[in-house]
């Protein structure tokens, strides 16, 4: 999946709109768990209509360490989609949500753990179903955050929807 457009960010306050209005409507409640976009996820949704009440809140866990102790990821890489999910499962269980996202990659300039700049691996997890996507988003290590912050707001939309993703991007769980 490519980012959403040459400005990612310019849509990011309608996609919050819409997450709010759909958590609220649906009675869900979403829980982050951000590495690569070191919470900047979390600031958007935050700043949502009614947050405190579909918001639970979220864990930026940039530092390795953090994913292993306090989200319970297994050790090893972390710029992979078991990563991703195990965020996502680990964040839910901790702060209580319906809905886990989990996001990590490689922003750059360079690679990390043998993957490339703008690698992405996001997840959501809920009871209904979980799924997981690996990205490859061009550009410096702020536009790939940029995008990377979209895409994951998008994906948040499809599972409060209840759609799921799109079965050729993505792979369910």
């Amino acid at each position: 999946m490519d980012a959403p457009g040459p400005e990612p960010e310019r849509h990011d306050e309608d996609r919050v709109a819409r997450i709010a209005a759909l958590a609220q409507e649906h009675g869900r409640s979403v829980a982050l768990a951000e590495s690569l976009t070191s919470g900047r996820i979390s600031a958007l949704l935050g700043q949502g209509e009614a947050a405190s009440e579909w918001f639970r809140g979220a864990v930026v866990a940039y530092d390795e360490e953090v994913k292993y102790d306090v989200l319970g990821v297994t050790r090893g890489p972390v710029v992979t989609d078991t990563c991703a999910r195990e965020m996502a499962t680990g964040v839910r269980r901790l702060l209580g949500g319906d809905v886990g996202l989990g996001i990590t990659g490689v922003g750059g300039p360079g690679p990390q753990e043998g993957r490339p700049a703008g690698t992405v691996h996001l997840a959501v997890v809920s009871d209904e179903e979980s799924w997981t996507r690996e990205l490859s988003l061009p550009g410096d290590p702020d536009e790939v955050v940029a995008a990377a912050t979209s895409c994951a707001l998008a994906e948040l939309r499809l599972a409060l929807e209840g759609e799921g993703p799109p079965a050729a991007d993505a792979r369910r769980e």
